[in-house]
């Protein structure tokens, strides 16, 4: 009995195959010969006894400079002015690091500020209720 196991891999909807290989196999996948977006992976593979399956996995390429919005999210509704930081920052190594610009400014979050807030109020509480003078002890 012959093998007629057989893995083929396109990219996105390509009818042409980026592949065709015997299982197992190893792929190496270039993505910097693959434009920045979404893409999908479908791959066809055919048993020994001629059956075919089918798996699409779908990814994303990013290979430029990372970007990163802050002040506008995806669908929002705005009005009059808004004030939005763009910022774009890649992997490349180079010998010298650019400190302005690495990173993105965001605020604090108003979770942090709520804990914050309770700790100190509860500090406030605390000292009201359980200071006087027959407790306190001088070290001296």
């Amino acid at each position: 009995m012959e093998n007629k196991r057989e893995v083929t891999v396109f990219l996105d909807d390509d009818k042409i195959p980026f592949g065709v290989f015997e299982p197992p196999a190893k792929i190496v996948l270039d993505t910097t010969k693959i434009p920045d977006g979404k893409h999908e992976l479908k791959i066809k593979a055919i048993s020994s006894m001629g059956i075919e399956g089918v798996r699409v996995i779908p990814f994303e390429v990013r290979n430029g400079p990372e970007i990163s919005v802050v002040g506008l999210k995806e669908n929002e509704i705005i009005e009059s002015n808004t004030a939005i930081v763009v910022n774009a920052y890649g992997s490349e190594t180079t010998e010298s690091f650019i400190i302005k610009g690495s990173e993105t400014p965001k605020a604090v979050p108003s979770w942090v500020w709520a804990c914050i807030i309770m700790f100190v109020a509860f500090a406030i509480f605390y000292f009201i209720t359980h200071w006087n003078m027959d407790t306190y002890k001088s070290f001296f």
